[in-house]
């Protein structure tokens, strides 16, 4: 007989016959099998009492590992952070800066109206004169109480201030800057773009109110006068304020007095006072106050017992204890006193001066 009685390992090869073309579509592979839902019991299994023919299977898993899930969605994390903090970043945008000013300098000699007054105690003139409760040293420069403007927070005062502080403590108290040697202490809390002009003082000094030593920092001829007593006295005030939404201003107004004695002449030496007022006003950007900087633009400074016929560019030349001045100026001017000088040589006012 012929078809169904084919031997079951299928018709031969190139046997005739439509067999193969007839079951082709209902040839289960492998993978088929694997797939069905249902599958049927062995027939050991089948012969316990009641048992189904057949058993469902549980579901293949399909699609991406867990492992492979959470490396998709820290992906999508990163990358939506990324495109959130391109659009809404947490920092402010950097504004234009103004242009930084050049610093604009006064110094007003002080000449004394008769011979400077002196004594071997530095103590007792400092008793005996109008420096008598006046605080020494960075003492003498307190911060005040700060406040937040409307553009800046207590903290961005507070370090205005600071570095205001620290410029004047450095440029007119420290030893090494009033013997006219060190000068790197003071250059470093400048704004960069005053360097410049700072270097420029330095190197070629010029009594053209823009490029005067002293009127960056207080320093003495190292070969006319030293320091009888390093604990210089000092009163002053220190006050800010916002200039507009991205400066912040901040107005020094202090008094040294620095007791001073002729250079080499030993502790036995008469000692005389020296008084130098200064107004400087600085300015502070947002970048100054984050890198503890400030633009120094208008420095006011009078200075004496001088003699207006000395150059006072480069260095201060102080007339000590018994010495008089060649030239005098215009009428007095005290110091002390809160007023500003208007004249370009002025005179030492006698109350100025320690009562010996």
């Amino acid at each position: 007989m012929g078809g169904p009685g084919d031997p079951p390992e299928g018709t031969p090869e190139g046997a005739p016959g439509g067999g193969e073309d007839e079951y082709r579509s209902v040839v289960f592979d492998e993978s088929f099998v694997r797939a069905a839902r249902l599958q049927e019991f062995s027939a050991q299994e089948r012969m316990a009492d009641h048992a189904p023919a057949v058993r469902r299977r549980p579901p293949l898993r399909r699609g991406l590992s867990r492992q492979a899930l959470v490396l998709v969605l820290l992906i999508a994390i990163a990358f939506g952070t990324a495109i959130y903090m391109g659009v809404r970043h947490p920092y402010q945008t950097p504004t234009a800066s103004e242009p930084v000013e050049p610093l604009r300098m006064t110094v007003i000699p002080l000449a004394p109206e008769g011979k400077v007054p002196g004594t071997a105690d530095p103590a007792y003139l400092y008793e005996h004169s109008p420096a008598a409760q006046f605080k020494t040293g960075a003492e003498g420069v307190p911060l005040p109480a700060s406040r937040r403007t409307a553009h800046f927070s207590d903290s961005q005062v507070v370090s205005a201030l600071t570095t205001a502080k620290d410029y004047i403590v450095r440029s007119a108290l420290d030893p090494e800057v009033l013997t006219g040697g060190e000068v790197r202490a003071v250059r470093v809390l400048l704004d960069p773009d005053q360097l410049d002009q700072f270097d420029q003082s330095f190197s070629r000094p010029t009594a053209d109110g823009r490029h005067a030593p002293t009127g960056w920092l207080v320093r003495f001829d190292p070969s006319r006068a030293e320091l009888a007593d390093r604990r210089v006295r000092v009163q002053g005030t220190l006050q800010a304020a916002e200039a507009d939404s991205s400066t912040l201003e901040v107005t020094a107004d202090h008094t040294f007095v620095y007791a001073l004695r002729p250079a080499g002449a030993g502790d036995e030496a008469e000692v005389s006072l020296f008084t130098v007022r200064r107004e400087l006003h600085f300015r502070f950007d947002r970048d100054d106050l984050r890198l503890h900087q400030a633009q120094l633009v208008v420095s006011y400074v009078q200075a004496g017992p001088l003699s207006c016929a000395e150059d006072s560019t480069n260095h201060l030349r102080p007339l000590l204890a018994g010495q008089t001045a060649k030239e005098g100026g215009p009428a007095g001017t005290d110091p002390y006193a809160t007023g500003s000088a208007t004249a370009l040589c002025g005179s030492l006012a006698t109350s100025a001066q320690p009562k010996v």
